[in-house]
């Protein structure tokens, strides 16, 4: 009994001396954040779809520009880094977040229940809706809501955006045509391939002056609430509080607004426009 009772403490022993080891070797080293990354690579990584025009879009010469890019760069100078874009399709976007392909994600996005059960959001840093982008002929032929619910009505909307849901939910006997971007989406309605495309209403008031000569219309004011944000990793507690500190002194310092002016008052940039 003797020796089983000094076997006990030696291990009792063996075992406080282990976990005041494991202990102090925790305290001194920490996980790597995100923005220990940024800092260590030089680089703010952005993922953008590049095509949603005025809040982000792809010039003829390949660089994006916009709304978002420009916050993207004042993030990046906060940071003392270089602000890099990563474009590809909307419905890629949060993939690509996940699984740690791009830092953040400014693209447009709308804050939803949805994906933020999957992603963090910070913002919003810009407040938009949804609203139509048709023809003046469709648009005079005075359809009735239950005439648009129809599957004779066709409907386009970007692929893996709210548009695409609200499509679903207010009109689902209508034919939903996904467009993988804008472009294409509003390809389909000028080609008369689709009566009228649901988006966020700049993309479409932009769409009608970009195409002055193909009647095209947009129905304002827009018909639903989007909070536009900054989705950023779950569990990047640190860079949400840096992008907090950030937007909040963005909009106090009227920056923010200077630069929604830029881009959605002026329309120089439309030139650069492919």
């Amino acid at each position: 009994m003797k020796k089983a009772g000094i076997l006990i403490a030696v291990l009792l022993a063996l075992t406080l001396v282990w976990g005041c080891e494991h202990t102090k070797k925790g305290q001194g080293s920490t996980a790597q954040t995100t923005l220990d990354r940024i800092s260590q690579s030089g680089k703010l990584v952005v993922g953008t779809a590049g095509s949603m025009p005025p809040m982000n879009m792809t010039t003829r010469d390949g660089e994006i520009i916009g709304l978002e890019p420009d916050m993207a760069k004042l993030m990046a100078a906060a940071m003392g880094v270089k602000a890099v874009f990563k474009t590809m399709p909307f419905a890629d976007l949060l993939q690509a977040l996940e699984a740690g392909k791009v830092d953040m994600v400014m693209s447009n996005m709308t804050i939803t229940g949805k994906r933020n059960m999957k992603v963090a959001f910070v913002g919003p840093y810009f407040i938009s809706g949804k609203t139509f982008l048709t023809t003046e002929k469709w648009a005079s032929s005075a359809k009735q809501p239950e005439e648009v619910n129809s599957p004779e009505t066709k409907l386009t909307a970007l692929r893996g955006s709210t548009s695409q849901e609200f499509v679903k939910a207010i009109f689902p006997k209508a034919t939903l045509l996904l467009g993988k971007d804008y472009s294409e989406s509003v390809a389909m309605v000028l080609q008369g391939k689709a009566d009228a495309m649901i988006a966020d209403y700049p993309i479409c008031l932009l769409s009608v002056i970009r195409y002055p000569d193909n009647n095209l219309i947009s129905v304002v004011p827009p018909i639903t609430y989007e909070p536009i944000g900054v989705a950023i990793h779950k569990d990047d507690v640190l860079l949400a509080n840096w992008l907090e500190n950030f937007l909040g002194t963005l909009a106090g310092s009227g920056d923010l607004k200077d630069l929604q002016e830029k881009w959605f008052e002026g329309g120089d940039w439309i030139r650069k426009l492919p």
